[in-house]
């Protein structure tokens, strides 16, 4: 491959579920959860389940079964999120090739039918390259591929916002190696 060919391939890579927030609400979520379960164990059979505090004395209907029912949700949900981080969901690949002269999107989803999920569109269906920036409570950074039959595919990761000047520097580089206008809403 030479020199040339190179620079006519552009691929960033998207992180996915492998964040190091995801890693710390599966901690969180795993040791509270277990230790509600333990104690809703513990009111049910009046013995104490958890070395360091003494729950067996509290009563079963209605703190005990609500606190077994909380931790088992949370023992739940920290799982759902282990899966999503194992599978890495929404993790893959933004590529931008233009010898082949084609846009891919790769990103990996649950298992199934459609794990894998391959979004492909030629440079000429490509309309712009589109910036949403919202401030407030819940700002938004996201650089949009607009198709010419009005799809909007997102190409940055859900994260947390970018610094606005690294949103619109990706932006405009993307647009200027595409060849196409690049709008703000």
């Amino acid at each position: 491959m030479n020199n040339e060919e190179t620079f006519a391939i552009n691929k960033d890579f998207i992180k996915g579920s492998r964040r190091i927030s995801n890693y710390f609400w599966i901690v969180l979520l795993y040791t509270g959860g277990l230790g509600f379960f333990l104690a809703g164990l513990s009111s049910y059979f009046k013995k104490n389940l958890i070395p360091f505090t003494d729950v067996s004395d509290l009563i079963f209907i209605p703190q005990g079964i609500l606190l077994l029912f909380y931790g088992t949700l949370a023992i739940l949900v920290s799982t759902f999120i282990l899966l999503t981080v194992i599978w890495d969901v929404g993790g893959g690949y933004n590529e931008y090739n233009k010898r082949d002269q084609l846009v891919r999107i790769v990103r990996k989803g649950f298992p199934g039918k459609n794990r894998e999920i391959f979004l492909v569109y030629p440079f000429e269906d490509i309309k712009t390259i589109e910036l949403e920036v919202t401030e407030g409570l819940n700002p938004k950074r996201i650089v949009y591929l607009c198709t010419k039959d009005e799809r909007r595919i997102p190409l940055t990761p859900v994260q947390e916002p970018l610094e606005l000047s690294l949103v619109e520097k990706q932006a405009t580089n993307l647009a200027k190696f595409l060849d196409v206008n690049l709008s703000l809403k």
